[in-house]
């Protein structure tokens, strides 16, 4: 409740393009549902979806926006966040940039800023790698924006899967994994198109500093990390015929091609040769 009015106020705001936003509301003990209803009824452009279930994280949340939202009428679909704020023409540029380059999918980079005032740039537009889609995200959900035609497919993939699924951590990341693995164009863009919001609620924000870097490290040797990737290898591995391996040896051999960023890459070598991955 604390952000949602200003990041629908910046959607509603978008340049040139006609919007309808579609909110599903995790069961909460704030006003947030209160507000989208009288959101709602003041702007025809504004859908709430029927209200009461805990859904516990973002993807479950995004999973039921995408099997239950009839988007057959639309020629995109773009993903939000509560507590972002988007630049006036993000989505225009978004979609200029899809018509022009021919692609599926789209996102971007990310200014990240904070109450204080400090800003600081997030870039995921590192040039995309042969296997980069099974071991992460093309960046934040909240700057994705899809083809109708494209997400009709993975909405199809989505119900075909829909318990395997309901166990994957980041919808981002599988949405990527998916139109990837299946030869569909995606572009990262260097232009950062919203004010990404941090916060100790976040639930995946920048994971700056010393704090985040050790609670990583701890997933990591959870094996929460190797889980994740092998969960998206299971899912997007049977609609493709891509022949990949978590053994020692292909990850090795495949090491500048599973990640995008080149520390990313260090981190990770490090990581499979200490056998901590």
């Amino acid at each position: 409740m604390e952000w949602i009015h200003e990041q629908t106020k910046s959607i509603l705001m978008q340049k040139k393009i006609t919007v309808k936003i579609f909110i599903s509301v995790d069961f909460s003990t704030d006003k947030t549902y209160k507000f989208c209803q009288k959101l709602s009824q003041e702007n025809k452009n504004v859908k709430v979806l029927p209200y009461g279930e805990k859904f516990g994280k973002a993807s479950k949340n995004f999973f039921h926006l995408i099997k239950n939202v009839n988007f057959s009428k639309f020629d995109y679909i773009a993903l939000s966040d509560q507590d972002d704020i988007w630049h006036e023409y993000k989505l225009y540029h978004a979609i200029k940039t899809i018509n022009k380059e021919g692609l599926d999918g789209f996102s971007s980079d990310v200014t990240a800023f904070w109450e204080g005032g400090r800003t600081e740039l997030v870039k995921k537009s590192y040039p995309q790698k042969k296997f980069d889609y099974y071991f992460e995200s093309a960046g934040p959900g909240c700057t994705f924006v899809l083809t109708n035609n494209s997400f009709r497919k993975f909405k199809k993939f989505l119900k075909n899967n829909w318990i395997e699924l309901s166990f994957i951590e980041l919808h981002d990341w599988i949405i990527y994994a998916y139109y990837r693995s299946q030869g569909l164009i995606w572009k990262i863009d260097s232009k950062p198109l919203l004010l990404y919001r941090q916060h100790h609620k976040n639930h995946f924000g920048l994971n700056s500093g010393l704090n985040a870097y050790l609670s990583r490290y701890s997933k990591i040797r959870m094996k929460w990390y190797r889980k994740e990737v092998n969960k998206i290898i299971q899912l997007v591995r049977k609609n493709t015929k891509t022949n990949i391996s978590l053994g020692s040896f292909f990850l090795i051999k495949n090491i500048f091609q599973l990640r995008r960023r080149p520390r990313d890459i260090f981190i990770l070598f490090l990581l499979i040769t200490l056998r901590i991955f």
